[in-house]
């Protein structure tokens, strides 16, 4: 495993990290998972898995190695009733993070993120609200060691920098996102770009969420280039642009898991990237890549899951038309009150999207 040096403060972070939240099995397969993990060289976490139970994997795997571990936890991040939900409210936050550090029987985080911050309104509230206040007094405290936070848009995280008080911050970076010819995701092109490199020059490192675009990038049928690549590869990038600490690819299992690690022995040419140079990215502002920030929803339809299981079928796939019908609330369930759509940092049409799910499963 590569170590790469935060510049402010000098934390040896594994190239490779793991994101958990599609972390799926048993108790016993979960934590087979995690200590393979660290077995193997990773040791950033990035704390905000889709459901409960992975806390509990946590807490056993990083029993008595906690000095192997750095931790990225995310205030705004909750599990009331057992299920990933999203809140600014500061009374919820402060009860959630006290339970994270209960669970992991720790009494800090290396990295405290304020979770998820998109559009100038919710900055806003997250700086005059008392959520700043209050993350940098546990900064001051000892309980975070580090500032930061997630966002997928490049003028807010600019402001955020402005503080002066980041470390590192959370930011999805692939092929398909940097080399749109116009607005992707969040950002021109050139935006991203000086992003990444004003970062490394102020000394501020990045966590990479969405290497693989929500695993579209590694199908040529669901690929927003019309071509597939690799892991490795979409790794690889990542990892070349300026900044950047840290990939953390989300993993189900532990063939997920082996599918990530083999990047740290992958020859060079496995890694090469250059074939981007010849794709040509079709116009995909507004494709589900399946990220869960439109949670919670209100009538408790698992929005993500229900595009993946669509998108699947589309490509062919007999079993994801099996996996949707077993869910227990589908997408007939949508009252269209546009709460998915206000939350979504990729302005996709959840409402009709819902409508044409139904209709193609017969529900409607």
């Amino acid at each position: 495993m590569e170590y790469r040096t935060l510049p402010h403060g000098g934390k040896q972070i594994g190239v490779i990290g793991l994101g958990a939240g599609s972390l799926t099995g048993t108790q016993e397969e979960m934590v087979a998972v995690l200590n393979t993990a660290l077995d193997s060289g990773i040791n950033y976490f990035d704390l905000a898995p889709s459901f409960y139970a992975p806390w509990r994997a946590y807490a056993e795997a990083f029993a008595g190695r906690r000095d192997q571990i750095i931790t990225q936890m995310h205030l705004g991040a909750i599990y009331k009733g057992g299920k990933y939900g999203w809140t600014r409210k500061l009374e919820e936050i402060k009860a959630q993070f006290s339970w994270n550090l209960q669970m992991l029987q720790t009494d800090y985080t290396d990295f405290g993120f304020i979770h998820c911050v998109d559009d100038a309104e919710d900055l806003d509230e997250v700086l005059h609200n008392g959520l700043w206040d209050h993350m940098k007094a546990l900064k001051a405290d000892g309980f975070i060691r580090h500032l930061g936070f997630s966002s997928h848009n490049p003028a807010i995280a600019r402001q955020l920098l402005n503080t002066g008080l980041i470390d590192l911050f959370m930011f999805s970076i692939n092929p398909a996102y940097d080399y749109r010819h116009g607005e992707y995701a969040i950002g021109e092109v050139a935006e991203r770009a000086a992003l990444y490199r004003d970062c490394e020059k102020l000394g501020v490192g990045i966590s990479v969420m969405k290497p693989f675009a929500g695993g579209q990038l590694l199908d040529k049928k669901r690929s927003l280039f019309g071509e597939a690549l690799t892991h490795t590869q979409c790794i690889q990038y990542a990892l070349d642009r300026p900044a950047v600490m840290t990939v953390l690819p989300g993993v189900r299992d532990m063939a997920d898991l082996q599918t990530v690690l083999h990047y740290v022995d992958a020859a060079p040419e496995e890694r090469d990237y250059s074939v981007i140079g010849g794709f040509t990215p079709q116009d995909a502002d507004g494709i589900c890549v399946y990220c869960n920030h439109c949670q919670p929803c209100p009538m408790g339809l698992n929005v993500g899951l229900i595009n993946k299981y669509y998108d699947l079928a589309l490509a062919g796939d007999e079993m994801a038309k099996e996996h949707y019908r077993k869910l227990p609330i589908r997408a007939d369930a949508c009252v269209q009150c546009g709460h998915c759509e206000s939350r979504c940092p990729f302005h996709v049409k959840q409402v009709a999207r819902m409508r044409e799910i139904a209709a193609y499963f017969g529900e409607q």
